[in-house]
């Protein structure tokens, strides 16, 4: 039996009287479970056994805990160390009791339940971060994040963490322009950051130029061509270098265009007691020029040269190589990017065939590495008129009663233009130029919408049939349409139904969508082929949800279907009221009677079903370094006949995830790694307990967002220099994180200490430059301590050893004969070694074996001469 005691412990800690009568902590001698809140103040009394026999002098503790619980000996358990939550939630002790020091009862167990207290801080795990946006990103497009963890117990509010901004430095006119998503952590601009963020003005390098200090000579003399000054003494050129150096080599964490003091609180923020912890984040506004040009209008049937530049784009990248696809992915696509980013036409377009077309344009690295994101250039074809209108039909056919008041309408006539609806191109005008027989003021058709209706009333014995000729134009094309309109007899007669019950029909809920469940038939007595006879049926009751629906081909016969899938636990009954109607109206004074409309009551039986999931889309995004043990998503199903369900997992190929089988909640079974596998798919399935072959699936999708938790390192750790060729020396580093963590990299020498030998240059987002300030003058290897920094500010000091020898006509290293080849490293040295014991060893069994053989040889002789 098991005693669960809830301790009350010293108001001091609390904040109220608790009032505990010291007999509460008393109890038999069983097993027993307590709960004690962490940093309780020590000596302090747990509980009390009473135990029976009264020779008991003293107690015996071991297991988990022994060593900060102590027990009195007239069964006093007693804390003679604080506890820590943080360190250990659970103590398990074993009890024996002892009469002179041997055992004579038990043994029993303790639990101790460290209840968790918020006391730890959230800290984040970097005390300032880096990061690097664009001008015109996107607002609520994370480009960082930060992180902030918390010791306390995760499943209470204790380490249920939020982040907010403190400040934005600088804040013009109080305008935020950053914003950080208080759950994830993700910072992101905001609308106007969108509008607003510019960064420092620098050159820009097309393709193939490198930035360098001649090609920055002959951008400024592009731009000051009259110059004779020296560069060097040129106060606006040097005042331009050390701009564009700046701008090259920035250090966010030097020197920032913005800097976030960001706050992570626990108790989700909503407490004035929440704990807090505070960092910084350092943002350099980088340039964009890979921005969308468009839309771009281009007139249908352009009468230009063909290939034809219609825009030009600028990667961030100035080597970046450029592709260009359509998104729509149709066979024809007309166009075509160049190297330097213009975009050509390479035919006329056509706005009927197509409207307009969405361009896709990569840039890439040499490597096939996306610089920049894909890029959408909308391209609107504009309308020309270039199409004449067009008759719906080679003859409309209108009907028209007969004695039908002047004014009546007798039908609308179809025409379609296909040049762009809205526009003058496409606006019809409608006029009749012909008649048969020509009795005037008969018919009048609306200039504008092609509406005919009758002048006057029309008697059928004495014209049954009217034939037009319609003219429909556009500002520059016409055509003529034939109409036919007929005058027929006056709708005197109502449909009737063969029989208005039709009983009843039962059908099982998971009968086929389509599925005919009756046919029902009309008559009526007036002219055949007729709007009068002409037959439709409607549902008029006993389906407000519309799961029914009566086909017909309007003479007669209609088909009762079902129109949407059934449904037992919805409805169990339809009772159906069809309504048989003709299309024209009944003369005046006749009404629809009881014989045209019908009844028919359809049961549904129920069919066990499969249970079914409250969402259809399962999409989970977490971090990678989301703890063991947490909960990703809680999935929900039911079965629709309320029998038990349960759930389970499957294709976790990494063993990563688990489920409760009984509650559907799906945690965390190991540590995610999202440079293992950054995006990946498993299928929950949940099912009847007692018939487990009745199920459903769905695919969750699991999404691992990158966490900063790895710096940048370098490709090469080695390199050489010629002396007499002091070339620089070009190293190049990789991080597997993804942005914002990975590049671009900050390169610098460790310790931020400048080298008075070496000049580190950054080339690009994730290659810099070694180069000797002095020409080399003798052989000598130099390691050299760089430290390299992500984008997220993390990083590492790192060894290069360089080497500075004398090379050869075709740049190597030069060995000498006799002094560097005879040199073996140690893995050599320890390798021959290794070879000649082995050589000596088969030697040594070579003439063992060949000695052993002789003896045996000889003894035989001497064997064989004795006899």
């Amino acid at each position: 039996m098991t005693h669960m005691m809830h301790l009350l412990l010293l108001p001091i800690l609390l904040g109220i009287a608790t009032g505990t009568a010291l007999e509460d902590k008393k109890g038999p001698f069983e097993n027993t479970v307590l709960e004690v809140l962490e940093g309780t103040p020590v000596p302090f009394a747990i509980y009390q056994f009473q135990v029976d026999n009264p020779e008991v002098d003293g107690f015996h503790l071991s297991g988990e805990g022994k060593d900060d619980v102590r027990m009195s000996k007239d069964g006093w358990l007693y804390l003679e160390h604080p506890l820590d939550w943080s360190r250990e939630n659970n103590y398990i002790i074993k009890v024996e009791p002892l009469v002179e020091g041997e055992i004579v009862d038990g043994p029993i167990y303790v639990t101790i339940n460290v209840l968790d207290v918020n006391n730890n801080a959230p800290l984040f795990n970097q005390s300032s971060y880096a990061a690097m946006v664009r001008e015109n990103s996107p607002a609520g497009v994370p480009f960082t994040r930060v992180f902030a963890s918390d010791r306390d117990d995760p499943s209470t509010p204790n380490a249920d963490l939020r982040y907010s901004l403190v400040s934005q430095i600088p804040s013009r006119n109080h305008v935020p322009l950053f914003q950080i998503d208080p759950i994830t952590g993700e910072i992101s601009t905001t609308e106007e950051g969108q509008q607003m963020l510019k960064a420092r003005e620098g050159i820009l390098y097309s393709r193939g130029e490198h930035q360098s200090a001649d090609v920055l000579k002959t951008k400024f003399s592009e731009f000051c061509p009259d110059s004779r000054v020296p560069y060097e003494d040129n106060p606006f050129y040097t005042c331009m270098e050390r701009a564009e150096l700046r701008r090259q080599n920035i250090n966010p964490l030097e020197d920032p265009d913005y800097t976030l003091i960001v706050r992570v609180q626990d108790l989700a923020g909503a407490s004035e007691t929440a704990l807090t912890g505070n960092t910084r984040v350092h943002i350099v506004v980088q340039e964009n020029f890979w921005v969308s040009p468009g839309p771009i209008h281009v007139v249908e049937n352009w009468r230009t040269t063909y290939p034809q530049v219609i825009t030009k784009v600028q990667s961030n990248e100035p080597n970046a190589v450029y592709s260009l696809v359509q998104k729509e992915r149709e066979l024809k696509f007309p166009f075509k990017i160049t190297e330097n980013g213009e975009i050509l036409l390479e035919e006329p377009l056509d706005r009927e065939e197509k409207e307009t077309y969405i361009l896709v344009v990569f840039a890439k690295d040499n490597h096939d590495k996306e610089v920049d994101p894909p890029m959408e250039i909308v391209v609107v074809v504009d309308d020309e008129n270039d199409n004449e209108p067009e008759c719906a039909e080679e003859q409309s056919v209108f009907e028209v009663q007969e004695d039908e008041p002047s004014g009546s309408l007798v039908g609308q006539l179809e025409v379609h233009d296909n040049d762009k609806e809205g526009t003058l191109n496409s606006q019809l005008s409608y006029e009749i130029v012909s008649q048969v027989p020509a009795v005037e003021n008969t018919f009048v058709i609306d200039n504008t919408d092609g509406k005919i209706k009758a002048l006057r009333s029309l008697r059928r014995k004495e014209e049954s049939i009217f034939n037009l000729d319609v003219r429909v134009s556009d500002p520059e094309f016409s055509t003529v349409c034939k109409v036919v309109i007929k005058v027929i007899d006056v709708n005197n007669e109502m449909p009737l139904f063969e029989k208005t019950d039709y009983d009843s029909e039962t059908l099982p809920e998971n009968t086929d969508v389509g599925h005919t469940v009756l046919t029902i038939k009309a008559t009526d007595a007036d002219d055949p082929d007729s709007g009068s006879s002409s037959i439709e049926f409607h549902i008029s009751a006993g389906d407000d949800d519309g799961v029914f629906a009566v086909e017909t081909d309007g003479k007669g016969v209609g088909y009762v279907v079902i129109a949407k899938p059934l449904d037992f636990e919805s409805s169990t009954i339809y009772n159906l009221k069809i309504d048989a109607r003709n299309p024209e109206p009944l003369m005046k004074g006749l009404e629809y009677g009881s014989e045209s409309t019908a009844y028919v009551s359809i049961s549904i039986t129920d069919v066990d079903e499969v249970p079914e999931f409250s969402l259809d889309v399962l999409d989970v995004t977490v971090p990678e370094n989301t703890t063991k043990g947490s909960v990703l998503l809680k999935v929900e199903a039911k079965d629709p006949e309320g029998k038990e369900i349960g759930f389970k997992l499957e294709g976790d190929a990494r063993d990563w995830l688990e489920i409760n089988a009984e509650t559907g909640e799906i945690k965390t079974k190991q540590t995610l790694d999202r440079e293992i596998l950054e995006s990946f798919e498993v299928t929950v399935t949940a099912f009847e307990k007692e018939k487990p072959d009745m199920s459903a699936e769905r695919v969750m999708h699991v999404r691992l967002l990158d966490v900063n938790d790895n710096s940048p390192k370098l490709v090469e750790t080695q390199g050489f220099i010629c002396i007499g060729k002091s070339k620089s020396v070009v190293i190049k580093a990789v991080d597997p994180d993804s942005d914002p963590y990975s590049q671009p990299f900050t390169f610098e020498f460790a310790k931020s200490k400048k080298s008075p030998n070496w000049k580190l240059n950054k080339i690009d987002e994730t290659t810099a430059e070694l180069t000797l300030t002095k020409p080399p003058t003798e052989e000598k290897n130099i390691t050299l301590q760089l430290n390299i920094k992500d984008n997220g500010g993390m990083g590492i000091n790192q060894a290069f050893h360089m080497r500075v020898c004398n090379c050869t006509n075709l740049g190597y290293c030069y060995m000498q004969p006799g002094v560097h080849g005879s040199k073996y490293g140690v893995g050599a040295t320890i390798g021959i070694l290794l070879g000649v014991m082995g050589f000596c060893v088969i030697v040594f069994i070579v003439v063992i074996k060949r000695t052993n053989r002789e003896r045996k040889k000889k003894a035989a002789e001497e064997e064989t001469m004795m006899h």
